[in-house]
């Protein structure tokens, strides 16, 4: 790497990316640690084993420097995982499909379950969550069945990332999505959609959510389990979850809100459809296995329990009958690449292609390379196509980190928007 260039293309060949760029690039994977110990609460023997393997502990997964889980928001989020963990699987199975693609797959031991039936699993989750928790699962996996299962880091809104992971792949997928939705905005959503329709049109198969209702179906069981406590509870799982994953937790067009679900489920049908995709509601309680988790609840907690699970559902997404072609340029990767010169305190950089969970760790390792003798941060993204969450991350780690700031110029319309809708537009400056 030659920071001190003129205009050169960038070699990331020598820039060291370890696991702790990784993480600091996209922590949002550290609430899925916290899973596991819901499944433990569960009874998931897998989950516990796969606990012990990455020297996980409570403290550290369900807790933040700031906030504690409170007893009954545990209870809780037991309840709501393993309905979630087990109908999700349960809905697989039943789709017969050839491949089972996890998306993201985090730390749970789906793939463990699924060799053992003798189901082919592929799981697919950000580079970071990957190299921590692929050699762990494939440990515990017999190894007469480890041809079954394969994981790969991937970035949900960069398509060929998807492909390449799926690459091998003959007969029809079943994608199975929890706990992604509520971290993207709407371009970043809209990307995951075109992928997913672009997989099934080449596959054929099926795409089960349990996002579009996540947030409603764990207000209606904390409301059955909590009663007047609920807004406390609730207050603090969301503070929690917030500073776990070092982000906020928002609403997309595919996120049902609890305090307008008619009209945001229309809404998200209706996101769908523009995609070429049409959704059919799975009602939760229709298909759910008998949950031990809900032995911890008293007799008037379980029945409310299983009565709000009756008005919840998780998606079946299938292609559309006679869905258009959609231009699909915007979300097309182009090449990722870096020209940079260093003048005087100030990194000029032009960014060609996108900006995303794959490639904005090399970014922030090399920019950190050379911190020292930065002070500002000029981007040229002229050639920028796409800039995604974790890319937003970096820049923003630029940002706090030199006193002059980074300064954009060149911005295109796709990436102006996506800066818009995280309100970052007011964050950086910006030149026309």
């Amino acid at each position: 790497m030659h920071a001190r260039t003129k205009g050169e293309h960038v070699d990331f060949s020598d820039i060291e990316v370890n696991q702790d760029v990784l993480e600091r690039t996209n922590p949002v994977f550290n609430t899925a640690k916290m899973t596991l110990f819901q499944l433990i609460g569960s009874g998931n023997q897998d989950a516990a084993a796969l606990v012990d393997k990455l020297g996980l502990t409570f403290e550290d997964t369900q807790n933040s420097a700031t906030s504690a889980a409170l007893p009954e928001q545990l209870v809780v989020s037991t309840v709501c995982m393993e309905s979630r963990y087990r109908t999700m699987a349960k809905l697989a199975e039943e789709a017969r499909c050839s491949v089972n693609v996890d998306l993201p797959c985090g730390y749970t031991p789906r793939a463990i379950e699924f060799s053992r039936k003798g189901l082919r699993f592929i799981g697919l989750d950000i580079p970071a969550a990957i190299a921590e928790a692929e050699p762990a699962i494939m440990s515990l996996i017999e190894p007469d069945r480890r041809d079954l299962v394969s994981f790969a880091g991937v970035d949900a809104t960069n398509y060929e990332s998807l492909e390449e992971a799926l690459q091998d792949v003959s007969g029809t997928v079943c994608i199975t999505t929890e706990g992604l939705f509520m971290y993207f905005t709407d371009v970043e959503i809209g990307a995951l959609c075109e992928n997913v329709r672009r997989i099934l049109t080449k596959h054929g198969g099926v795409w089960f959510a349990a996002d579009p209702e996540v947030a409603m179906i764990y207000a209606q069981i904390l409301m059955a389990v909590c009663g007047d406590r609920f807004m406390e509870v609730m207050a603090n799982a969301k503070r929690l979850a917030n500073e776990k994953s070092d982000g906020s937790l928002g609403n997309n067009s595919l996120v049902v809100r609890p305090q307008d679900a008619e009209g945001s489920m229309r809404a998200a049908m209706a996101f769908l459809a523009r995609h070429g995709l049409n959704a059919e509601r799975m009602v939760v309680c229709d298909h759910m296995p008998t949950l031990s988790s809900l032995d911890q609840l008293t007799p008037q907690q379980r029945a409310a329990v299983e009565e709000a699970l009756k008005r919840c559902a998780f998606w079946k997404i299938t292609l559309a009958d006679g869905a258009q072609e959609l231009d699909t340029t915007q979300y097309a990767a182009k090449g990722f690449g870096v020209s940079a010169r260093l003048s005087d305190g100030v990194l000029r950089l032009v960014l060609t292609g996108r900006l995303d969970t794959i490639t904005s760790p090399n970014l922030l390792a090399f920019y950190e390379k050379h911190a020292e003798e930065i002070q500002a941060v000029d981007l040229d993204c002229s050639q920028l196509s796409y800039l995604s969450s974790a890319g937003l991350r970096v820049l923003v780690m630029m940002q706090k980190g030199c006193s002059g700031g980074v300064t954009m110029q060149c911005v295109n319309e796709e990436v102006r928007e996506i800066l818009c809708q995280t309100g970052l537009d007011t964050i950086f400056t910006i030149l026309e």
